[in-house]
Formats: C-alpha cells, structure tokens, sequence
C-alpha cells in the first residue's frame, strides 16, 4: 500500500491502481514525448545542462517533480548519447516516518536506486525561524544538498524546479522585491568548489507532470512541513493563482513572461547589477 502525505492521517492508496513499472517509463517517451520527454532533451541541448562524463546527483524531495526527474535521468541513461554518472540522492529533514516511508517505498516501486540521508534540518528551523520558516529552510536543504553531492564526488546537482516556477519566481522579484530577477537553468555555486546546480525540467509545464503522475498512480509527497503550513502564508501560490487569472484574458501572458528573461533591452532599463557593482543608464547616456 502506498500513503499521501499531507495534513492529519496519510490517505491509503492500493497497490494495484499503480500503473506497471514499464509501461509508466514507457509513457515518458511515447504518451509525453512532445510535452515532457522533448523539452527536457531540449533544455539540456540549449542550455548544456550535462557533459560527457558528468556525475550529477539527482535530488528527490519525493514530490512529482522530482520523481519525474529522477524517471527522466534514467530513461536518458538508456536512450541517450551523452555517457554520465548519477546519484540519486533524498535528504530527509524530519519527516514523519510515514512520509519517510512514502518516499522510499516509490522510489522502490519506479526503482530508482535512492539514497536517503538525514539532516534534522526541520529541527533547527523551528528552533531559529519560528515565524517565518521557509527562507531558512530553503538555504539549509540547498546547503546540504550540495554538501552531500561533493561528498559523492559529484560535479553537478540536479533539482527538479520546472517551467512555472521559473515563472512565478519571476513575478514574485517584480512585484514583492522590486527587481527583475529570474530562476536560471543553471549556475556555479559560490560555497562549493567545482560544483554547478542545473535545471533539467526548465522547459517542462507543471500541468504535464501532475498528467504523468496521476497517469502512473504514484502518491507523491507534498509539503511535507506542517510547521510551514500552518504558521505562514505563501506568496508563490498568490503568484500562481494570478497568473492563472491573466491567463484567461491574456493568452500566452506565461509564454510572455518566461520569455521576458531572455528579451531584455539594455538600452531601455534604468539600471542593472553585474555581480557586485551597480550600474545607472546615465552611465552610458552620452556615449
């Protein structure tokens, strides 16, 4: 039997409404070539997300994201021309042992070959950031993501954010920070060596991965944080809820949105940042 999480007793889910191991992989290249197995392919292409004779650690939250991913990895691994490494890799910050159990027991089903490891980083969080929570969360789980990738020797990290977070995190700098800032598909980190963090879902709508999911019958975890829950609100589903409603009277206003990144006019902004310095259109007014 399987288990969702979520908030009070986990919903039992039987087994035999899981669709067939082969024929779920199967469906990544064949049901979802175009919408999933496609733009994965091209975002890796376009944007060099994997090397020849990478070893990337594959994180898996054990959400539909990430279990699409790790999925993703392997069918790669069989299909693909590029020959590379993996480790899929399950920080475990305090779960519930029925969620804990969640995660484990699909990883077994869709057998990918995890490694879980715990952090008690929920611990830590409730002692330091009882209000707020989720901002220190985010850069604990990242920190040790990455910690335990370079102890895997690995020179990649792979997390399984997609199109509409790219999306909403966008929206979220413009209308709550006041800058325009978007989510990379991939960047080198700062606090550890040789490591680079990489975005293989970038080109992958979110709609199409709750499809795939449903279609298999695997209960994914979802926020499995109860104290983040419960004590704050979150501004990415206002986000997300408002982009829903532009849609309807805007068509594409999302396709606009992720496309913006690309399309900036240097010459018509007032200011911008490169690393740590500041620059002022005025700047270069009279050249």
């Amino acid at each position: 039997m399987s288990t969702i999480a979520g908030k009070g007793c986990p919903t039992i889910i039987p087994e035999e409404d899981k669709k067939p191991l082969k024929e779920i992989e199967r469906s990544i290249v064949k049901t979802y070539r175009k919408q999933i197995w496609s733009k994965f392919i091209k975002a890796i292409k376009d944007y060099k997300l994997i090397e020849e004779g990478d070893k990337i650690a594959v994180a898996i939250s054990g959400g539909k994201d990430s279990i699409l991913m790790a999925k993703l990895f392997q069918e790669l691994q069989k299909h693909g021309q590029i020959k590379f490494d993996v480790e899929f890799i399950a920080m475990d910050p305090g779960y519930h042992p029925h969620i804990r159990k969640l995660l484990l027991d699909n990883c077994e089903y869709l057998n990918i070959p995890v490694q879980i490891y715990e952090s008690g980083i929920f611990d830590v969080v409730d002692k330091m950031a009882k209000d707020y929570p989720c901002y220190l969360c985010a850069r604990m789980r990242r920190g040790s993501l990455y910690n335990k990738a370079q102890e895997l020797g690995c020179n990649k990290l792979s997390l399984g954010h997609h199109y509409n977070d790219v999306i909403e995190t966008t929206m979220l700098n413009l209308l709550y920070s006041g800058n325009f800032k978007t989510m990379l598909p991939k960047l080198k980190s700062t606090n550890f060596e040789n490591l680079e963090l990489i975005r293989p879902l970038y080109y992958v709508e979110e709609d199409y991965i709750k499809r795939f999911i449903n279609n298999s019958g695997i209960a994914p975890l979802n926020c499995a944080c109860m104290v983040a829950a419960e004590r704050t609100g979150n501004k990415r589903y206002e986000i997300k809820d408002l982009i829903k409603q532009l849609k309807e009277n805007f068509d594409g206003v999302d396709k606009s949105i992720f496309r913006a990144a690309s399309n900036v006019s240097m010459d018509a902004i007032l200011g911008w940042q490169k690393g740590d310095k500041k620059y002022s259109y005025l700047d270069f007014y009279d050249e």
